[in-house]
């Protein structure tokens, strides 16, 4: 008999714990259906659209180069008589730098002037035996080629002469010197590194929004870190057509002011691009961060009712952390500039301050 109520007492206990998992599941699940319906919304931060004012002025980094730079090399084999120039001397155009010893050279156009002539006197005697029918026409012909080329042989061989003497061929300064006096050089050596400095170029690189802004004579405001109280004038005289491997375009601008050579190749300097009347631009605008992906994606998410919404628009320039809206967007519409990866189209979201 006890046994039997041992039993009924264990099956009550058991059915009354059954019955208390039972509803404090029921409970969870609508705890958690609550829960679920309270955050259905995505917390993100907004950006609202205006027009204002923004500096349309941009600056761009690089290095000052020569206006010429060109490395003399001996065209011709020989031995370094003498060298009229040092490292730092000003050379002019045609102006003589070292003298390579031409013994070998005047021996080679004296054997081209003897066989020129020797060809020469051959032509003569050829034309005056066809007058009177002693040869053909063909040895006449054959003697006239023979002259042409012994011609051409002697021209080269005085330009060969003349090239052991090493002249300039820019105006400016000697800025390395890889010869001495008595040095043996072939064909190819490099002698001198010749510089024009009496007008610098400023080579920088700009991104594709900023390249759109220019042209080539556009006025350059220059500034040399060495000097940074003096402003220089320059003016773009390059503008690449394709970028490079970092999608950068290379401008050169061409200083106009150069007292006393006060910049010099290598340093590095800024160029400031725009001017006052073209400082401050009217223009609609959103932050950067408000694009899905990157700006190139020209995709935002516009907040409606607390409803993100997936739009097209068109982005124009890039200022900084601002960039230019051309078309998809009207002043007052509000962006997301946070949480767009938690996002898709017609999202319910709260607003974060």
């Amino acid at each position: 008999m006890k046994k039997t109520i041992y039993i009924i007492i264990g099956v009550a206990l058991v059915g009354l714990a059954t019955y208390t998992l039972i509803n404090n599941k029921k409970k969870n699940a609508e705890d958690t259906a609550i829960v679920g319906e309270k955050n259905t919304s995505v917390a993100v931060r907004v950006a609202t659209v205006s027009t204002g004012k923004i500096d349309a002025d941009f600056v761009a980094n690089g290095i000052f180069a020569p206006a010429q730079e060109l490395n003399f090399s001996a065209e011709s084999p020989g031995r370094v008589m003498k060298v009229l120039v040092d490292e730092g001397s000003s050379v002019r155009i045609g102006q003589t730098l070292a003298i390579i010893k031409g013994d070998k050279l005047n021996v080679d156009v004296q054997s081209a002037e003897m066989a020129y002539q020797t060809a020469l006197t051959d032509t003569k005697r050829f034309e005056n035996a066809y007058q009177t029918g002693g040869v053909t026409k063909q040895q006449v012909d054959n003697a006239k080629l023979n002259l042409s080329n012994a011609r051409a042989r002697l021209q080269q061989t005085k330009i060969a002469l003349g090239d052991a003497n090493i002249k300039s061929t820019i105006n400016g300064i000697v800025n390395k010197k890889f010869i001495e006096s008595g040095s043996v050089v072939s064909a190819g050596t490099q002698l001198f590194e010749l510089v024009n400095v009496s007008s610098l170029k400023l080579k920088v690189n700009v991104t594709e929004n900023q390249i759109i802004q220019l042209k080539i004579g556009s006025p350059v405001k220059v500034k040399a870190s060495v000097y940074p109280d003096k402003e220089f004038k320059g003016k773009v005289t390059f503008i690449a057509p394709k970028a490079d491997a970092s999608l950068n375009f290379p401008v050169e601008i061409q200083i106009a002011n150069n007292p006393n050579n006060e910049i010099k190749a290598g340093m590095y300097g800024t160029a400031t691009f725009g001017s006052s009347a073209s400082a401050q631009l009217e223009i609609k605008m959103i932050p950067r961060n408000a694009f899905v992906g990157s700006v190139s994606s020209n995709q935002v998410f516009v907040v409606n009712n607390n409803v993100a919404t997936l739009k097209k628009i068109v982005a124009g320039r890039i200022f900084g952390d601002k960039v230019e809206i051309l078309d998809g967007l009207n002043d007052g519409d509000v962006v997301v500039t946070s949480g767009q990866i938690n996002l898709s189209d017609n999202t319910k979201v709260s607003i974060v301050k």
